[in-house]
């Protein structure tokens, strides 16, 4: 789409009479479009973020992935986000926070995503480093999500939510067959023990820590991009989280407190939804699964960047520990 054809979608979906683009916030990843931010006169938003997904000709992916099976998940990845704003965003309260969206537009391959910008909402701070306050704003944003959608079959959405869901990564797990063939082996078993939990609820699916934005006291997050959002256990959201802010030793050291900190909240969740669910076998279930969740990515980064920084030995002291119990219980 041309810029005016954006422009106009604008127009028809805010009620301005008068905009102009302030400018590029980021590229999307391999080049497939930009998110902007418009400013508005005479609507009842004073400014609002486009997302335009508009997929290059030729991809040249940062690690080299530009295969077809890689096109064809960005391009469902951006198929199922307008779904989630469309279908499910409204079910979010002020405990989960998203951004409004203002409207969807698809064209072919492209897409047009017009959302409430959240600086202008109050939520203007991002982090690169969280203190334990901030942490546990994004875990119990985390735990008011996952009680939201607790149960939720995740129509239109992935069936298994996340970017790295073993069916959507059959080239990285070649490369796992040569990393760690135990852990390739073991993949099927890991992705069918998340699957086999009986809470399912819906996972953001890319719940790092950069896609979190921040109130100025830090003291409540809202969330973005919903790109691999879809069914699944709530700890694969948590594990990934975890991971995404913390040192290897930071992780080892904290994990029984986050999780009793994250329980917590979901419990507390979970009441004020009054939703009829027997929370002490919920969590029984769901803490026995966070070291499989946290292999379950793990098994995806040895196969997508073998020496990245995240593959350290606490990593590898959970997935050990996981095949471990795997194979016992393959055995008994």
């Amino acid at each position: 789409m041309i810029k005016g054809e954006i422009e106009n979608i604008l127009r028809k979906a805010s009620g301005a009479h008068r905009l102009e683009e302030v400018g590029v916030i980021q590229s999307l990843w391999s080049g497939y479009g930009a998110i902007l931010r418009y400013g508005l006169e005479g609507a009842t938003q004073t400014s609002v973020i486009v997302k335009h997904v508009s997929p290059p000709e030729s991809t040249a992916h940062p690690r080299g992935w530009n295969t077809d099976i890689s096109h064809q998940r960005k391009l469902h990845s951006y198929e199922v986000e307008t779904v989630w704003y469309r279908d499910y965003a409204n079910c979010c309260g002020e405990t989960c926070r998203v951004p409004h969206c203002l409207a969807v537009v698809r064209k072919g391959d492209e897409v047009v995503i017009v959302l409430e910008d959240l600086d202008a909402a109050g939520y203007p701070v991002r982090k690169s480093r969280v203190s334990d306050f901030e942490l546990e704003a994004c875990l119990s944003w985390l735990a008011y999500f996952h009680a939201s959608f607790l149960g939720k079959v995740p129509t239109g959405l992935w069936p298994s939510g996340t970017y790295w869901h073993l069916e959507t990564r059959p080239d990285e797990l070649k490369v796992l067959a040569g990393e760690d063939p135990l852990l390739c082996r073991a993949a099927g078993a890991i992705d069918s023990k998340l699957k086999a939990s009986p809470y399912q609820t819906l996972v953001h699916g890319d719940a790092k820590l950069a896609n979190f934005c921040f109130s100025e006291d830090g003291s409540s997050v809202a969330a973005v991009d919903f790109q691999y959002v879809g069914g699944g256990c709530g700890m694969k959201d948590v594990a990934y989280f975890i991971g995404s802010c913390l040192s290897e030793d930071e992780c080892a050291d904290a994990e029984e407190a986050l999780l009793d900190f994250y329980f917590v909240k979901l419990r507390e969740a979970l009441a004020i939804s009054g939703k009829c669910v027997d929370t002490d076998a919920l969590e029984a279930d769901w803490r026995a699964l966070y070291p499989v969740a946290w292999t379950d990515f793990h098994r995806f980064l040895k196969g997508w960047s073998p020496g990245h920084w995240k593959i350290h030995s606490y990593s590898e002291r959970l997935a050990r520990s996981v095949l471990t119990t795997l194979e016992a219980d393959r055995c008994s």
